[in-house]
């Protein structure tokens, strides 16, 4: 039954991300084009979502437990360190050169344009280096 209710959790997702026009690149990159073809319909998108996520978090975390499992996954941690700056600023880089983010690549993938498969080629060489790199990098300093 989890893996039916991540279905269609993942299903919706993918839908409200295909009708908002977030896995169309050109719209996301209009959207970034403060100076040109700017489209602010994407700031209306992202505002709904905060609305309905933080109905949803009060909704459900008043429960005891989650449906399907014995306990709430939720994030603890408060601390901004590098990795997390470092990683949202890739994250935002990326997505205002391409237009593609991993939440709009998969539908994304559906429509046979080629972008969207080198974007996840991109994307997941990219989660390999960043896995890599902190054992790479503690293999080459020796201690004094």
């Amino acid at each position: 039954m989890r893996h039916l209710a991540a279905l269609a959790a993942g299903l919706v997702f993918g839908l409200g991300i295909t009708i908002s026009g977030m896995a169309n690149p050109a719209k996301v990159l209009n959207f970034f084009d403060f100076f040109g073809t700017w489209d602010p319909s994407l700031a209306l998108v992202m505002a709904a979502a905060l609305v309905v996520t933080a109905i949803g978090y009060r909704l459900v975390l008043a429960r005891r437990a989650p449906l399907f499992d014995v306990k709430f996954y939720v994030p603890t941690s408060t601390l901004l360190d590098r990795r997390l700056i470092g990683g949202a600023a890739i994250y935002g880089i990326g997505w205002g050169l391409v237009g593609l983010c991993p939440g709009g690549l998969v539908p994304a993938l559906t429509f046979g344009a080629s972008e969207p498969f080198v974007f996840l080629a991109a994307m997941l060489f990219g989660m390999t280096v960043a896995r890599m790199a902190p054992s790479m990098i503690m293999t080459r300093v020796k201690p004094a």
